[in-house]
């Protein structure tokens, strides 16, 4: 029983013992400056400034060619010269490739020989209508002298309109075995295949070559790509808080990874009048000159464009502005009183780095760290400065303790 009651008291005493330390040690973790409650907030500021603030759109996107468009044999036939290699220069109306010709020829003679056919029917029909005519004039004589019959005169009459009928689809035909050799020409036209464009540059570039020679081609098979590089067009898109700020005519500047010391002048051409549902977002192209044929298509693209410049700006850093109580501010910092006094302000433009004050006006110093922590009127300090190294001390010698060479004894 006795054991009992020394474990007992002895459990009570250790208990006692921890509370204490406990105790203790909490009151001994609690921050200094805490003053009935109350204490101060660490912090740092910055200056008000008065800048010249640029509203700045970066977007990347792709080069297209200005226009570009596929050559290709317009009759089926084997491919018997490709006169162009990749990279060529190609001028309008140029020789690019021919087909093999022989059918085409022989259907041109065919055609020619049938036009002869046409024509000489044609002579045979304008004879045999001539000589009906003078029968018909002759039987119109002859009924006026009571000589011939009502019957002859009609006879001859209708062996005239027979004749000339006849005459006329000798005509027709000679007509139409013309069409049919214009036709036939044409077609062997087609075994020339030359790369023609309407305007633009009086010289293009090939891009891409899709067959090699021997090949047997179908109509509308691609041979070889024709690309205008004179002018690149770069293509980006916006998001809707973007949209509204581009407008035809902007200019912009380009860079890329090709040319990393050299950006390009851009100049806004085209924006679509939609926003695709799926990205929310909208196509915009841009023209830029390419004089020298740096630029290639499909290169990857960064474009800059200014959308709005503001001399003289009042700015602050954009790691200040806070919201309390659903209004957008900053807290000021009275650097006599040491306190913390917040402020709503109407934004203007933002960057990743400056933050337009438009209303009220401000100066002074905001606080930028910390602010997290305060409300109106807190009690506010500043951190203090780190000493620096004494005159003469090297940063090395600091670090390693050692003196300099004048207090040496």
């Amino acid at each position: 029983m006795k054991k009992k009651i020394v474990y007992v008291v002895l459990i009570a005493l250790l208990g006692l013992l921890g509370w204490q330390i406990y105790t203790r040690m909490s009151a001994s973790g609690k921050p200094k400056t805490m003053q009935g409650g109350k204490g101060r907030v660490a912090v740092e500021v910055k200056e008000v400034q008065k800048k010249t603030l640029k509203d700045v759109g970066l977007f990347t996107g792709t080069l297209h060619p200005k226009s570009q468009f596929i050559v290709a044999p317009k009759v089926a036939g084997r491919l018997e010269k490709l006169l162009v290699k990749i990279g060529d220069r190609v001028k309008k109306d140029q020789l690019i490739a021919t087909l093999e010709n022989d059918e085409y020829v022989q259907q041109v003679d065919q055609s020619r020989a049938e036009l002869d056919v046409a024509r000489a029917n044609f002579e045979e029909s304008r004879s045999s209508l001539e000589i009906a005519r003078r029968e018909l004039e002759r039987a119109r004589t002859l009924r006026e002298k009571k000589i011939a019959s009502e019957s002859e005169l009609d006879a001859a009459d209708a062996q005239f309109k027979a004749q000339e009928a006849k005459h006329k689809v000798a005509g027709a035909q000679v007509a139409q075995k013309e069409a049919a050799l214009k036709a036939a020409q044409v077609r062997l036209s087609y075994t020339q295949i030359r790369a023609s464009w309407e305007e633009g540059d009086e010289s293009r570039v090939v891009g891409e070559r899709f067959v090699d020679e021997g090949a047997m081609l179908a109509p509308n098979t691609s041979i070889v790509s024709v690309l205008d590089i004179s002018t690149m067009i770069a293509v980006i898109h916006v998001i809707e808080r973007d949209y509204s700020k581009i407008t035809t005519g902007l200019e912009g500047k380009v860079s890329t990874d090709a040319f990393l010391e050299r950006t390009f002048p851009a100049r806004v051409v085209r924006i679509a009048p939609l926003l695709k549902e799926t990205s929310r977002q909208a196509r915009v192209e841009m023209e830029i000159p390419n004089p020298d044929d740096l630029l290639r298509p499909g290169m990857f693209i960064r474009v800059q464009i200014e959308f709005a410049s503001y001399s003289g700006a009042t700015v602050i850093p954009l790691n200040a502005l806070v919201k309390r109580n659903g209004q957008q501010g900053v807290f000021v910092a009275d650097l006599q009183e040491m306190k913390a006094k917040f402020l709503p302000i109407k934004v203007g433009m933002m960057n990743s780095e400056w933050a337009q004050i438009l209303e009220p006006d401000l100066s002074g110093s905001v606080i930028t760290l910390g602010h997290h922590l305060l409300e109106e009127g807190s009690d506010i300090m500043l951190p203090a400065a780190k000493p620096g190294p004494a005159a003469g001390e090297s940063r090395g010698q600091r670090k390693s303790g050692v003196k300099p060479s004048g207090d040496r004894k």
